[in-house]
């Protein structure tokens, strides 16, 4: 991978004291997704975060799947999850699964019934939440809170036998139901569900809460700094007490960082699963989607991503990031890398008269002008062409440069063509056009005998490769997601536009994933989902420009 920037911030400056001061003598990171749903760039933002640190302190990164859910979890999205944090460029340096320590969390729960800061309720979910209190008012204590360790202990050794429906009982931990931070109300510690798990099987029948494996997980297994988003602040709390109580050896420290917002841009989870799930979204990974797989499938590269959340840095609060900075760095990772070529997306045939019928020339051109190394490529000319229809205007405004009857163009790459006749069917729509060619104006001859305003792509029509583009916008109308309610209602419908054209012949053997610039559309990936050896699929990734400065952000 490519040398990182260190660029400072407020999780580096506490790491590089800890190290100092002896906290800690080597730094272990976690990447700890739960496995139900697919990665989108919120968390691209966490992996990068912690393989970074960790990659720059010499320390390690596990990868663990925070899997105490079995109703909500599957291997597909384990499976997905590694591939997604192997594309980004990223090896952990150890592969856990929660469920590897349910035994160690039992007995950790058992510990604390013992120490009497743990019971058993049978309070159902509704009645705890109507006891919690609010923020002004104190929680009311369950009937159940006092009783003895010996009964909890058998209650609890129960629930794990099966011997309760789902919902019966739940094990709560003993802490303050007046404490000002509602999360140490007695929180729930366990829960019971029967259900099959995607790794145990039928072998447990209850569950850790998440506020009660997750900091049990880090110490487990020796992290130093565990890294969340700021919802979690108020939980910190919790997990300490947890680790302390729990008597755990290893004391990870908590830390909270702003998540990544982006404009325009349907970020949460749950609601990317709504869009699969009622199939407005052509699967997880939709091109339109920030879900990690819908960035690659679109054609968005391991760096670009790398490098964009690298420069929008760590902070400790919330903000909105422009998703045009995203396309920015993509620019800024392909325009060496990828091959300069044309395309047609929108045909209009030009008959070039004064050329001859059966001649077929071939045209040298560079295959990116910004890096020579890449050499040049041959490109077919003949009578017949295809150019895009907007670059033909039968009545033009005024500062229309490109093609109309009278004017004279430059095809990019081969010659000037004059516009003589338009050719119309009997609805009055155009078909083709006529033009001439002035075979003195060669490109790269040194004809300088006059000069034209216009400059347009074109694809030679006998040897044209049929292709399909789509082109993609924002799949949400605001910047902000809101109230769930209205979500489905600010789905922009004209996200998703696919077009039929041509390319250059020399393209028939492109591969899924390659990227190309077409010239004056943009950057375009070749699809993996329909591209075939009889279709190419083309996904524009970015247009050529934005309004979008770098230097404004800052």
């Amino acid at each position: 991978m490519e040398n990182k920037p260190t660029s400072s911030n407020f999780i580096r400056n506490i790491i590089i004291n800890d190290l100092k001061e002896g906290t800690y003598d080597k730094i272990v990171t976690r990447f700890p997704p739960e496995p139900n749903g697919y990665l989108h760039i919120g968390h691209a933002k966490s992996i990068v975060l912690n393989f970074d640190l960790a990659d720059e302190f010499n320390g390690k990164t596990h990868l663990r799947f925070d899997d105490t859910n079995p109703l909500k979890e599957d291997k597909e999205y384990v499976e997905a999850i590694k591939e997604d944090v192997k594309w980004l460029g990223y090896n952990w340096d150890g592969l856990y699964f929660a469920s590897d320590y349910f035994e160690e969390m039992y007995n950790r729960a058992v510990l604390l019934i013992k120490k009497g800061l743990a019971y058993v309720d049978d309070l159902s979910a509704e009645e705890i939440r109507q006891t919690r209190g609010t923020l002004t008012e104190p929680g009311k204590e369950s009937p159940y809170r006092n009783r003895s360790v010996e009964e909890n202990l058998d209650l609890f050794e129960r629930m794990r036998k099966g011997e309760f429906k789902d919902g019966e009982k739940v094990l709560r931990a003993k802490i303050d139901m007046a404490s000002p931070n509602l999360n140490l109300r007695d929180p729930v510690l366990y829960r019971i569900a029967h259900a099959t798990h995607h790794n145990t099987g039928d072998k447990w029948c209850i569950y850790p809460m998440y506020d009660f494996a997750h900091p049990l997980e880090d110490a487990i297994e020796g992290v130093t700094h565990s890294l969340c988003t700021l919802e979690f602040e108020d939980h910190r709390p919790l997990y300490d007490w947890v680790i302390r109580e729990c008597e755990m050896e290893n004391k990870p420290k908590q830390i909270e960082f702003a998540k990544l917002n982006l404009s325009n841009t349907v970020m949460g989870k749950r609601y990317i699963k709504q869009l699969v799930e009622e199939k407005i979204v052509d699967g997880w990974d939709d091109p339109r989607l920030a879900t990690i797989s819908g960035l690659r499938r679109r054609g968005y590269t391991p760096e670009s991503i790398r490098n964009f959340i690298r420069e929008i840095g760590v902070a400790k609060s919330n903000s909105i990031v422009d998703s045009q900075m995203l396309d920015h760095f993509l620019r800024e990772d392909l325009k060496l890398k990828a091959p300069r070529t044309m395309a047609v997306l929108r045909p209009l045939k030009v008959v070039i008269t004064n050329y001859p019928e059966d001649q077929v020339e071939m045209l040298e051109a560079e295959n990116n002008p910004e890096n020579p190394e890449m050499g040049t490529r041959l490109i077919p000319f003949s009578r017949e062409i295809y150019i895009e229809q907007d670059d033909f205007m039968e009545n033009p405004p005024k500062k229309y440069h490109r093609l109309y009857p009278g004017n004279e163009v430059r095809l990019k790459h081969a010659y000037f063509i004059k516009c003589h006749d338009v050719i119309k069917d009997e609805n009055g729509n155009i078909v083709e056009i006529h033009c001439t060619y002035d075979p003195e104006t060669k490109s790269g001859t040194g004809f300088t005998g006059r000069k034209v305003k216009g400059t347009i792509h074109w694809v030679e029509a006998k040897h044209a490769i049929p292709a399909e583009f789509r082109l993609y916008e924002p799949l949400v109308l605001e910047d902000q997601e809101g109230e769930e309610e209205s979500f489905l209602d600010r789905i922009n419908p004209n996200s998703l536009e696919i077009l039929q054209g041509f390319i250059e012949p020399n393209m028939e053997n492109v591969k899924p994933q390659d990227k190309f610039q077409f010239f004056r559309h943009g950057y375009f990936n070749v699809d993996p989902k329909y591209t075939t050896d009889e279709k190419k699929v083309f996904n524009r990734i970015a247009p050529l420009k934005s309004s979008f400065k770098l230097e404004d952000q800052k």
